[in-house]
């Protein structure tokens, strides 16, 4: 947010006496903020006067930051931005770095949110001890969570809605809490899932449902003994090894692999997670990683195979906020990132039943209850072979770019995957111009 301009004449009158400006806070909840004449107080000030109002200690300075949002565009503020002048020229910034049509422009509206810093290391959040501000932390994880903005796997949404199902209901009661009066509670405590498949509707599943392993994971949570702020910061804890946490989420498109019976080609609409520790590229209708970078590696440029041999693989994601991306990369980069998390320690495997007698369960007729659906791949592992890459080697002081393998292609194949530029027409593709990089 550079281009913000530092001429103080701002035009329109001055707000009347006893006007106030809402702040949103994780929660939900609103704080009225007294509106002063332009050009208002800067970011740093504001949040100054909010942590005294909410009596936030002075680590909340770290970890929480203002941010103007709406459904077209969300920034961070730096401490020295005036949300009030930002608000003024908030269709300018839209017109920049939105798709937004003319009309959805004029209607749309920021709102003063206080959120995460994404400059906060994760490392550090776990060091907070102050219960208020690891709340406020945790209801803006658990937002981010119900919108589905991080892939997350059935067992480990299950587990996050059980800590969610401890700190809102209490200790876990089998009297009181049984699936059906969990039901009315999932869409709050678990993240939407991704569009099912076809086999899988006419299919009945052998594993648990939903609200059952919701139920489990309750049962599972810690005791009356446990303290509130510790089951928030092993809800954050497990948010750490989520993709995209503690992120900026920028919307784009990368180019689709052309082929296949259909030949679909043209852009693929994905949300682009830029963070201290590296860069996410996510499919936001499936909720699964497509490519996952970290630093100090240049951005979207990764190592990769072709035919056994190793190339240099490039992905092109076309964006009106890619200048935004840049700028929020460069300066993960200067601040070094955020330091390696440990290694992850699996858990242990699960008791299992030795593997009945040969003679012991005959067949069952096709049909008779459903086969079970195959295992389908982790949402958090990256699906390269999803992506439309440039590959190249290096020979010498030349490089030479190494030809896709041939796909079969259809007579419905339509194109497109070129030089396609990026519009909100078909998917979001038309001009990609020279900020775009």
């Amino acid at each position: 947010m550079d281009g913000e301009g530092e001429a103080e004449g701002e035009g329109g009158a001055s707000a009347p006496p006893g006007a106030a400006a809402l702040l949103y806070l994780p929660d939900g909840s609103a704080l009225p903020l007294p509106l002063e004449p332009p050009p208002g107080p800067t970011a740093a000030e504001l949040l100054r006067r909010l942590w005294g109002a909410l009596r936030l200690p002075p680590a909340a300075g770290d970890a929480l930051a203002l941010w103007l949002g709406s459904e077209l565009l969300e920034v961070q503020l730096k401490p020295r931005h005036r949300p009030l002048r930002l608000v003024r020229h908030w269709p300018e910034l839209l017109l920049r770095f939105s798709l937004g049509s003319p009309a959805a422009i004029a209607q749309d509206e920021p709102c003063l949110q206080l959120r995460r810093n994404v400059f906060f290391p994760k490392s550090r959040e776990l060091e907070l001890q102050e219960e208020e501000l690891l709340r406020l932390l945790y209801e803006e994880a658990r937002e981010q969570l119900r919108g589905g903005r991080y892939p997350v796997d059935p067992p480990e949404a299950a587990e996050l809605g059980g800590l969610s199902c401890r700190l809102r209901l209490g200790p876990f009661d089998p009297g009181r809490h049984t699936e059906l009066s969990l039901r009315p509670l999932l869409a709050e405590l678990l993240p939407p899932g991704p569009p099912a498949r076809w086999g899988a509707l006419f299919r009945r599943s052998r594993e648990p449902g939903p609200a059952q392993r919701l139920l489990e994971a309750f049962a599972r949570a810690p005791g009356p003994e446990a303290p509130p702020a510790g089951l928030y910061r092993d809800f954050l804890r497990r948010c750490h090894a989520l993709p995209g946490y503690g992120c900026a989420f920028f919307p784009g498109a990368i180019e689709r692999p052309s082929g296949g019976l259909l030949g679909r080609g043209g852009l693929r609409p994905v949300s682009v997670a830029v963070g201290l520790e590296g860069v996410t590229i996510i499919d936001p209708r499936q909720k699964h990683v497509l490519l996952s970078l970290t630093y100090p590696q240049l951005w979207l440029e990764f190592d990769g195979d072709h035919e056994g041999a190793p190339v240099n693989r490039l992905l092109r994601v076309f964006s009106p906020q890619a200048e935004l991306m840049s700028a929020l990369i460069e300066c993960c980069i200067e601040l070094g990132g955020a330091a390696p998390p440990p290694e992850e320690q699996a858990p242990p495997p699960a008791a299992q039943a030795p593997p009945p007698a040969a003679e012991a369960t005959p067949p069952e007729p096709p049909g008779a209850r459903g086969a079970p659906l195959r295992r389908q791949q982790s949402v958090t592992r990256p699906r390269l072979q999803r992506l439309a890459t440039i590959d190249y080697v290096r020979e010498g002081q030349e490089l030479r770019r190494v030809k896709p393998p041939r796909r079969s292609v259809s007579f419905f194949s339509r194109g497109g995957t070129g030089g396609g530029s990026y519009s909100p027409v078909a998917g979001g593709t038309g001009g990609a111009g020279s900020e775009q990089g």
